[in-house]
């Protein structure tokens, strides 16, 4: 298989059209299609904070609609789901520029958004087992022990990474750095937490760099194994990149 993996898009979907071209797809069609056919993934996290959260919906649910991409949710995938079941959720953290963008359009156009994002999230496995198994793709991570379970002990640290539930001073929970301790065969490619430059250890790859808060969106490419990143548009927001964890 020869997969391009995207790092937390949140909303910005100009970062994702450069950087999908930097790559070699075209978007002749109206979504990336690569012309040797490679594939894109998403770690998840599609929404919330950028500027353009419905048209990253949208190209990702027609992308995988067309078997030409592959998703898993991240915990800003996780809210926005549970957002549009009608619970009670927070509207903050960035949820409420997704809202914003929702509540600007008809009625009608919302609701289609909103059957769009959630056929892809309840169709979507917890993290992608891909190129028989020596690939995996979960938002903040996963155990090697973990890989092929699918419990809610799993699902938490997929979704949220290996917190202590301890927050540190801005409100942030505290994580520690499972990837430090990881020894698996699998190549495990996530994201969640911003890193300055994309982050390679024992057959991990952190590839959230922030590109909603002014860093970079990355890809991760496979087989090849090399990162190709496009610029931020937005602004640099400093404390939202984590050099080391606990």
């Amino acid at each position: 298989m020869n997969i391009d993996i995207i790092g937390d898009i949140h909303g910005c979907f100009q970062e994702l059209v450069e950087l999908t071209e930097k790559l070699g797809y075209d978007w002749k069609k109206g979504i990336p299609v690569h012309p040797k056919g490679r594939v894109l993934s998403f770690v998840g996290d599609l929404t919330d904070r950028g500027p353009q959260s419905l048209k990253v919906i949208e190209t990702v649910y027609l992308l995988w609609k067309q078997k030409l991409g592959y998703y898993s949710p991240g915990n800003h995938c996780n809210k926005l789901y549970r957002y549009f079941l009608g619970n009670r959720v927070q509207i903050s953290h960035g949820l409420e520029t997704t809202v914003a963008e929702l509540k600007a359009l008809p009625e009608k156009n919302a609701a289609h958004y909103r059957r769009m994002f959630m056929e892809l999230y309840e169709n979507a496995p917890l993290y992608q087992i891909l190129d028989e198994s020596q690939l995996i793709v979960a938002h903040a991570g996963i155990r090697e022990q973990d890989i092929g379970k699918n419990n809610q002990r799993v699902k938490t640290f997929v979704l949220y990474g290996d917190i202590t539930g301890e927050k540190h001073a801005d409100g942030t929970p505290v994580r520690r750095d499972w990837a430090k301790y990881y020894r698996g065969k699998a190549w495990i490619v996530y994201g969640h937490t911003p890193v300055k430059e994309p982050r390679i250890l024992n057959r991990t790859a952190n590839i959230d760099t922030g590109a909603v808060f002014g860093g970079a969106l990355t890809a991760f490419r496979w087989p090849e194994l090399e990162t190709v990143s496009v610029p931020s548009t937005m602004p640099f927001v400093p404390e939202k990149f984590r050099e080391t964890l606990d």
